[in-house]
């Protein structure tokens, strides 16, 4: 696919990175940037060396962020970049990586398909052009443009020394809403997380943290899709936004039997997704 340079101030998607002073003139781009009104975008990044939990945290929230029409950036790399990558086009949505390396290598050499994949509809772009030398700080350096193509940055998984941390340090210089997962106390994953969350960063727990904190009006459209987590869940939950409020013509509409929607609502009453009016009676929270 050719290669471009494209003028940070000439385009409307990347000319948020000329609020910044150490923002490049230009980037080579290849694929497609996102043109018209600029998207909201959220950065998700963290450790090479994720671990299983770290990876499925990275996919869900990069898939529910794109279902709700949000660019995902991430670098690419191993681990939790790649599956915030995969995440995203596995919703059907737009990514851009931001590549350490010249424009025209993708490192590492196995996320050659990945790379394919992001280009079909989004686009890949590196301050290196053809040919550039490329040198370990390049990682790091690049990781300021990472942040700062996002409205949020959310670190995932972090050892204290990780790359990622420079993008938490970049994203609280140019002003952006940081998010970090928060993790076991004794795994050296979680240390970098847990530090930046000392430090004032969002804890992120769910999609709708950073939904509810840049974009109140999808963090409820988001809830309100998805707050069902088995079938019995999900048609009481119906049956009230059809209008039903009383328990037998909950049951009526649902046709459960009474066990089973009284442990229901219970478990509903739990989880703060409904409360009780008295006399047999709920509404949604």
């Amino acid at each position: 696919m050719k290669v471009r340079r494209v003028y940070v101030k000439d385009s409307r998607f990347l000319s948020i990175l000329a609020d910044f002073d150490s923002a490049p003139d230009f980037l080579w781009v290849r694929g497609n940037l996102p043109e018209g009104e600029r998207p909201k975008t959220v950065a998700i990044v963290g450790s090479r060396k994720n671990t299983s939990y770290g990876e499925a945290v990275a996919y869900k929230l990069a898939f529910d962020l794109a279902s709700c029409g949000v660019i995902i950036v991430s670098g690419m790399a191993y681990g939790i970049d790649a599956a915030a990558h995969r995440g995203c086009l596995d919703a059907g949505g737009v990514t851009l990586a931001v590549l350490g390396t010249p424009i025209d290598q993708i490192y590492p050499q196995r996320n050659v398909r990945l790379a394919e994949k992001i280009l079909e509809k989004g686009a890949i772009v590196s301050e290196y052009g053809k040919g550039s030398w490329t040198a370990n700080w390049n990682f790091v350096r690049r990781n300021r443009i990472v942040s700062g193509l996002a409205d949020a940055v959310v670190i995932v998984e972090a050892t204290l020394r990780s790359g990622s941390l420079t993008t938490a340090t970049w994203a609280l210089e140019q002003g952006k809403e940081l998010f970090a997962v928060p993790g076991d106390i004794t795994r050296p994953m979680s240390v970098g997380c847990n530090k930046v969350i000392k430090q004032g960063a969002h804890v992120f727990t769910e999609t709708e943290d950073v939904l509810g904190v840049l974009w109140p009006k999808k963090a409820k459209q988001l809830k309100f899709e998805v707050f069902g987590e088995d079938e019995f869940e999900v048609e009481i939950l119906q049956a009230m936004k059809e209008g039903a409020t009383d328990g037998d013509e909950i049951i009526e509409k649902t046709g459960l039997d009474a066990k089973d929607f009284n442990r229901t609502v219970t478990m509903l009453e739990i989880k703060g997704v409904i409360r009780s009016l008295g006399a047999n009676a709920w509404s949604l929270a």
